[in-house]
């Protein structure tokens, strides 16, 4: 029997050890929270992507009765970006999370749903994102989103 071992590459930051444009970013993410539709949960996600030529749109989750017809932060932002942007590639993305009347204080990562359309993503312009993950104690930061999804689905 051999043994495989896999292993995730991430640095844990400062808000200030981060480019400007990413500390913007995490702003709008963290904003994003505020306009959430989470009657259910009660947790709000913020979500929001750089795009290569500047431009940053945000998303947040969309929660529905008839369960799992909502939809995460993540893909709803990723969906705008490239219906609206389909050639422009996603150069980073930022997500945040609100409940019980504050940030959370480590990280949250996307679903494995949202993962797969990151790593789709990167395929599909052959380009790595940028992944910041916000905690009030803790900042992550991922360098390419398939780090997260070692066994993603793809064409090759």
């Amino acid at each position: 029997m051999k043994k495989i071992s896999i292993h995730t590459n991430l640095q844990q930051v400062t808000l200030e050890e981060l480019p400007t444009d990413y500390q913007k970013l995490i702003e709008l993410a963290k904003t994003q929270t505020k306009s959430a539709y989470a009657p259910y949960s009660k947790f709000f996600v913020g979500a929001a992507v750089l795009l290569n030529d500047g431009q940053v749109i945000g998303g947040n989750n969309q929660e529905n009765a008839a369960y799992p017809s909502g939809l995460c932060a993540e893909r709803v932002a990723l969906f705008y970006a490239n219906s609206q942007h389909p050639s422009t590639p996603i150069k980073a993305l930022a997500i945040a999370a609100y409940t019980n009347n504050s940030f959370v204080k480590k990280p949250i990562a996307p679903c494995g749903s949202c993962l797969q359309v990151l790593v789709e993503c990167e395929l599909r312009f052959n380009q790595n994102i940028e992944i910041i993950l916000y905690g009030e104690q803790e900042i992550y930061h991922i360098k390419k989103a398939g780090e997260l999804l070692p066994f993603s689905f793809t064409l090759k």
